[in-house]
């Protein structure tokens, strides 16, 4: 039966008229949890969060320059868009896909926990527009990729409404926190972007793929990206046409993203989801916590986790008494690529590794599933310490 109705179209209501009353629902309940009324918002269910981010952009790009739709890029000025340098590669890849240009992208210092400094965003907007860009688009995040920071979004709106910029979050990563009391406060000021991106499938828990855009402007997704193909939109079927959404997507057939979303929410209900989200959270500060006692382990950030990212160090024995400098970090550079190889080939436990900037490769642990316990966190050190005790 999941197969079978998984397999679905939602270009039209006629042909799947649950499915879209379903993607409906859930798209007005996810506008409400942002914080906006209901008669404003749309959106659309998108096959991840780089499509949502480039969704953004186009929406954007069309709302101060719909002229580009028929005309393309010659007819505008030189556009730029600003986000963090620890904001998602997807926002660079989306202004390369839409002929901007990776280039075009002004990249915004951030503080030493990962955030977006307002100062340096207001300071490159004036740079841009003093060099004769055209400056329309800001990408704040909530929830980083590698420290799952919470750029201060009351700050950048305030920002984005001085010099009249479309706001963007992109909370693919910390969407899911809206559904917890303790955590929502994290993301204070999201109600007032022109736009968000949220993953269902990372924080919720919800099987792939299932990612969505939210557009706090009513139509403009439909006027945007509508080409009226006559035979799927015709003006004259017997139902409010409105209900034909596809032609607000920028594909024709899409999967029934949404079901996966209704069910689960049908079966644990907002509280479920806050539950679920806090627990992993919980998770988060536990293995924090285990990584202040020891002392083979060393901390990236010494203060706690904002979201369920926590990076970190292991220090072999042939390090710890190595004084910090170039030498040191050369070496340490090569352990949490070792200790990787190790883990896919005993199988016992796989996490991610990276550098960052000065910092050399780091481990970061990222708790999305809330059946984790603290006993498979104190199993996952011990086994890093394991395979990393000879080096």
């Amino acid at each position: 039966m999941w197969t079978y109705e998984s397999n679905f179209n939602r270009f039209t209501y006629e042909v799947s008229p649950v499915f879209i009353l379903m993607e409906e629902i859930l798209l007005r309940k996810m506008q409400s949890i942002v914080g906006w009324s209901e008669d404003e918002g749309d959106g659309i269910f998108c096959p991840g969060g780089t499509i949502s981010n480039l969704y953004s952009i186009l929406v954007a790009r069309y709302h101060f320059y719909p002229e580009v739709k028929t005309k393309g890029m010659a007819a505008l000025p030189q556009l730029v868009l600003f986000t963090s340098e620890h904001g998602h590669y997807s926002v660079k890849k989306s202004a390369a896909v839409l002929g901007i240009g990776s280039e075009n992208v002004v990249v915004v210092k951030c503080d030493e926990r990962g955030k977006m400094i307002p100062d340096e965003l207001e300071s490159s907007i004036i740079a841009a527009k003093a060099m004769g860009l055209a400056p329309f688009y800001v990408n704040a995040t909530a929830g980083t990729t590698v420290y799952g920071a919470f750029d201060p979004l009351i700050a950048i709106a305030e920002i984005c409404h001085r010099h009249t910029l479309w706001m963007h979050v992109d909370a693919a990563w910390g969407g899911g926190l809206l559904m917890s009391k303790r955590h929502r406060m994290k993301l204070q000021g999201i109600e007032r972007a022109c736009s968000v991106t949220w993953n269902p499938h990372k924080m919720m828990a919800v099987p792939l793929q299932c990612s969505v855009i939210l557009v706090k402007k009513k139509g403009l997704l439909q006027e945007c990206n509508q080409q009226g193909a006559e035979y799927l939109f015709q003006m004259d079927k017997p139902y409010d046409v409105s209900y034909d959404t596809g032609d607000k997507s920028i594909q024709c057939g899409r999967h029934v993203d949404a079901f996966k979303l209704w069910l689960m929410w049908k079966a644990k209900g907002s509280e479920g989801f806050g539950s679920q989200v806090n627990k992993c959270l919980e998770n988060a500060e536990y293995l924090y916590d285990q990584l202040r006692r020891r002392t083979d382990f060393e901390l990236v950030l010494s203060s706690k986790p904002e979201h369920s990212n926590v990076c970190f160090w292991y220090i072999p024995p042939s390090l710890r008494n190595v004084p910090p400098g170039p030498d040191r970090n050369s070496r340490l550079h090569q352990v949490a690529p070792q200790i990787k190889a190790r883990m896919m080939e005993t199988g016992t436990v796989l996490i991610g590794y990276q550098p960052l900037g000065s910092k050399v490769n780091f481990f970061r642990c990222v708790f999305s599933n809330p059946a984790t316990q603290q006993e498979d966190i104190d199993f996952l050190l011990e086994e890093i310490a394991r395979l990393g005790s000879d080096l």
